[in-house]
């Protein structure tokens, strides 16, 4: 791969505690985006249904079935050439390309490019009264996503005036549909992270949007959880990361992992997410036997290079309770077989991640040298696949024993 692209090697990213809000932000909302308001209802609008194509093309992308999802958004495209979703969803495939790890440069362009057709799509229809309830939906997340994408980069006040725009086009939905659920997830989300804002960042929410409420948040995320057409998955997803990361509420994200892990069998994450929650509950035999659902799942796999991507993700999920229970040297010797036996190509993610948690484990011990050579090596790294967020925060600040990212 050409990894020329400065950005992609090491990206410019906010410092300290807002980074993991950053990364959390951008891994999650595949379906629309942060932000709305509520409104009054308009007369006349009917009820809307899920469509079929949509959210076959989401189950796709959770199941990282992403050239399956780029050619139904492909086809979705070609035969609605005018309507913006297909549009922001072919952009979310390459926005999930990225979240799994794949931060080549032309992955890169490819979303930059694709979320913006998707903004002027939306916009076209708006501007020429061709506009239904989802049009300024998707115009909203798209320009919202765009948002998150200047956040990573660390530009503040843009990502913060896209946000604003956002907020306009969402609260325009609200008003025509004050039962779309989907919007509950991005004003959820927004609420909850910015709630954990300080500084200047809090003064610029405030001002430029609203003030952000902890508990609102979790609500909202709650209801479209159950209740949204085509972002319940992921609000499920965004509030498992919550329980599990940020609240400690662990039997909740038990709750939560569980069926998503059922629903989509492909998707290794969330079996390990599962396995997290009960290596903090204290579940030693169930994360044995999630361990061993990962190597029987690795075995069943049509080929090689899926069966090692699952065994490597048991191997990491090993290291996690490892970590958890002070076991840093053996910790680090099932890091070491991830390590072994890299794949750039298909599993980026375990490469940069073990060699973070083998930075954490050293200063677990207490060995700060040794720790920020392993930060620095991520640092380094032409694909980091998103683990630069915590190496930059963990260079500055070693993190603690019991720290929550240790299961990350």
């Amino acid at each position: 791969m050409n990894h020329r692209n400065a950005f992609i090697r090491r990206p410019v990213l906010p410092s300290g505690f807002l980074i993991v809000i950053a990364v959390f932000l951008l891994l999650a909302a595949i379906e629309q985006g942060p932000f709305a308001l509520e409104g009054e209802a308009s007369p006349g609008v009917k009820p809307v249904r899920a469509d079929p194509d949509i959210s076959k093309g989401i189950d796709l992308m959770y199941e990282r079935q992403f050239n399956d999802a780029e050619d139904l958004f492909k086809r979705f495209i070609a035969e609605r050439p005018n309507e913006p979703s297909g549009y922001f969803y072919l952009a979310m495939v390459s926005w999930s390309r990225l979240a799994a790890g794949f931060w080549s440069p032309n992955m890169v362009k490819a979303f930059e490019k694709r979320i913006d057709l998707a903004i002027e799509v939306a916009q076209t229809q708006i501007d020429n009264n061709r506009v239904d309830i989802y049009d300024f939906f998707y115009l909203g997340g798209a320009l919202g996503y765009k948002g998150r994408f200047e956040l990573m980069k660390g530009n503040w006040i843009s990502s913060f005036f896209l946000a604003k725009d956002a907020v306009d086009s969402l609260k325009i939905c609200i008003k025509m549909d004050p039962d779309n659920k989907d919007v509950l997830f991005g004003i959820g989300t927004f609420d909850y992270y910015t709630a954990r804002f300080s500084g200047v960042k809090k003064f610029l929410t405030y001002l430029l949007l609203h003030e952000g409420n902890k508990e609102e948040g979790l609500k909202k995320l709650t209801i479209a959880s159950r209740e949204a057409l085509y972002s319940a998955s992921e609000a499920q997803s965004m509030l498992l990361h919550i329980y599990l990361f940020f609240e400690g509420e662990f039997p909740k994200a038990l709750e939560l992992a569980v069926p998503l892990a059922g629903r989509y069998t492909q998707n290794p994450r969330f079996k390990v997410l599962e396995g997290v929650a009960y290596v903090r509950l204290g579940m030693d035999r169930q994360t044995q036997e999630t361990v061993s659902e990962l190597r029987r799942r690795g075995a069943k796999a049509p080929n090689k290079e899926e069966a090692a991507i699952w065994n490597r993700q048991a191997l990491y999920l090993e290291s996690i309770h490892d970590l958890f229970q002070g076991h840093c040297h053996q910790a680090r010797a099932t890091l070491q077989k991830i390590l072994d036996q890299p794949d750039p190509e298909t599993d980026p993610a375990m490469i940069a991640w073990p060699l973070m948690k083998i930075g954490m484990s050293y200063d677990l011990e207490n060995n700060r040298d040794m720790a920020v050579r392993y930060y620095k090596q991520v640092l380094d790294m032409k694909n980091g696949a998103g683990a630069q967020v915590l190496a930059e925060q963990f260079q500055e600040k070693p993190p603690a024993k019991e720290d929550a990212f240790l299961g990350y």
